[in-house]
């Protein structure tokens, strides 16, 4: 019997997260995959599995998400013919977005090579964290940051140089994620810019790694925080760090501050 041959596709996804129970697909909950896998089986007519570069948590949002799925050969000359006269997928990606929730663009569509998976070929994924430090509250900025009124910068960056490199996360993760799972990973960038947004002002911590356990960045901010407050001294962070123990530092910062912005592969 004939096997008939499959191409890989991959998507840029941008979503607002407010809506979603988080990105993986759970039952009777309102996720980012199950709207995209909807979609893609009401085009296609059959069930699509979808991978995706990181399962972000609920109410956290996304730039640049990569979604990679499978299409038969056949479909995709179908996609090809429908779109001779327009960019390629061009057809596809405005139905896909016409029929998934209004929180959810599909940015792009791409031929990727077969075997191409947005997980496991990714190199390192970018986050952003917004903080709104004026001494009142955002408006503008209200649903996309956390309101923590002025911060010593200076200090949460001297902080953070402690987390640079491959190490053990265990303090920074959900203890229950845990439990008989590795917490290594490598962190290669944290960093901080000032913003103004709509009048408001913010600041963006920039967090980069090859990957992240739960809600990782999220704590690794709201640790940042509490010494930008002057709560804790900039020491604290790498005492935390060095605990492996989840009660060791911070409170988990808010869901709404949080983007995933970019996920980055081999040229």
């Amino acid at each position: 019997m004939q096997i008939e041959a499959k191409h890989t596709l991959a998507m840029k996804v941008a979503y607002r997260g407010e809506a979603f129970s988080g990105f993986a697909r759970q039952p009777e909950q309102l996720t980012v995959q199950g709207e995209l896998e909807r979609a893609l089986e009401m085009l296609l007519r059959r069930p699509v599995e979808t991978t995706c570069a990181g399962r972000t948590d609920a109410g956290v949002h996304a730039r640049g998400q990569v979604v990679s799925f499978e299409v038969y050969e056949d479909e995709l000359a179908e996609m090809d013919e429908r779109d001779a006269q327009r960019a390629r997928f061009a057809s596809f990606r405005r139905s896909l977005n016409a029929i998934t929730h209004d929180d959810i663009s599909v940015r792009s569509i791409w031929q990727a090579a077969d075997g191409f998976s947005a997980r496991f070929d990714a190199q390192a994924r970018e986050y952003r964290y917004a903080l709104a430090v004026d001494e009142t509250p955002p408006v503008f900025m209200r649903d996309f940051a956390w309101h923590v009124g002025p911060l010593d910068i200076v200090a949460m960056e001297r902080a953070s140089r402690c987390l640079i490199g491959e190490q053990d996360f265990k303090s920074f993760c959900r203890a229950s994620s845990a439990v008989d799972k590795p917490t290594c990973r490598n962190v290669m960038e944290v960093s901080f810019s000032e913003e103004e947004r709509f009048g408001e002002q913010l600041v963006i911590v920039k967090v980069v790694g090859s990957s992240f356990l739960h809600s990782m960045v999220r704590t690794i901010v709201g640790t940042l925080v509490e010494v930008g407050r002057g709560r804790k001294p900039e020491s604290w962070v790498a005492e935390a760090l060095a605990a492996c123990d989840r009660t060791a530092a911070g409170e988990t910062a808010p869901a709404q501050g949080l983007v995933f912005w970019e996920v980055r592969y081999d040229d």
